[in-house]
């Protein structure tokens, strides 16, 4: 099946997370789909034909009333940093997933689908060819990682008999309006302040932003197959990341990096300027981001790319465009 072409019988379906760029996209997808959609996130999504509810994830009131009336829920709010208030990671990707788990079983809910990352399971040490290892909280790198880690433990868990949950791991998302690496590749580029690490020789794999709903959607459609279980989801297509990076400043007409690092001297500053960020040594910039963490320096240094073919059976999909059909797209996102 190519992704997003099957027919389906139409369903209730809750997005969380919609006003982002994955979520929003997946939304879309649904509606397309023919599926009744209905979006919860605190500011509208302005998905067509869905309909916002408003709150938190931190609000049971609010998430009860986003799932009533639903058969089905894609999970994909998160709180999605570099950097931030530990307690905040847990309030909303560990205690509001297991909120939202517990309304959707008081509210009738059959499946659910939990957008998780491949971070959770990553030491900080290279990938080659990997499949989707067990979440691990203790070991994984950074709050993000370890909060998403904890939550699909608790997603997983709740998997039972007319409650169906899977975990969809996509890996490193972007596409035209992407904020957390287009954006920041093209910003930091143009101001000659994006080096390579180790020569941008690392072998990493990413996922195009329509490969990526689709094969989140598809964890819906084929929850009977998939439920109980993570799958990594990626373009299965990896690139070193110097040529990824360049690609994304040829498509936005910025200067490509010119300047190297050595991964273990980053990973080393990386760990200083976060701890030094967290007691606000240094002031932030406009995107609240610290420059450089110890974990983006270890997914800029380290490879990590995925055997995809479980994740392809199970699922049933593909992904349907290239990396470079998708920088052709971006180019055209940018006019060129």
């Amino acid at each position: 099946m190519s992704a997003g072409s099957g027919r389906h019988g139409s369903r209730r379906v809750l997005v969380t997370g919609a006003s982002g760029l994955l979520g929003s996209a997946v939304a879309r997808l649904l509606v397309a789909q023919g599926h009744t959609v209905r979006t919860f996130q605190r500011r509208p999504a302005r998905v067509p034909a869905a309909a916002d509810v408003l709150g938190a994830m931190t609000d049971p009131e609010a998430l009860a009333r986003a799932v009533g009336g639903v058969d089905a829920v894609i999970h994909l709010a998160a709180k999605v940093s570099f950097a931030g208030d530990p307690r905040e990671f847990v309030a909303v990707n560990v205690d509001g997933t297991a909120a939202l788990l517990d309304a959707a079983r008081s509210s009738g809910v059959g499946d659910v689908v939990f957008v998780s990352s491949p971070s959770v399971a990553h030491h900080g040490t290279s990938l080659v060819g990997a499949g989707a290892g067990p979440a691990d909280p203790r070991h994984a790198r950074g709050d993000y990682a370890r909060t998403k880690a904890a939550a699909e433990l608790l997603a997983l868990a709740a998997d039972a008999p007319g409650f169906r949950v899977t975990a969809i791991r996509p890996h490193i998302v972007w596409g035209p309006g992407d904020t957390q690496l287009v954006e920041r590749v093209v910003d930091r580029a143009r101001r000659g302040r994006l080096p390579l690490l180790d020569a941008g020789a690392a072998l990493i794999d990413t996922t195009y932003l329509d490969n990526a709903a689709a094969a989140i959607v598809a964890g819906l459609h084929r929850m009977e197959q998939a439920h109980g279980q993570a799958l990594v989801v990626t373009n299965g297509q990896p690139r070193m990341v110097g040529e990824l990076i360049g690609g994304i400043c040829r498509a936005a007409g910025v200067p490509e990096p010119a300047w190297h690092v050595s991964g273990r001297v980053a990973r080393a500053a990386g760990g200083v300027i976060e701890a030094a960020w967290r007691v606000r040594r240094f002031p932030k910039d406009s995107t609240d981001e610290p420059p450089m963490t110890r974990f983006l320096a270890e997914q800029l240094s380290t490879a990590h790319w995925f055997d995809q073919r479980r994740t392809r059976e199970v699922l049933d999909w593909t992904p349907a465009v290239t990396i470079d059909d998708g920088l052709a797209r971006l180019a055209a996102h940018y006019g060129g």
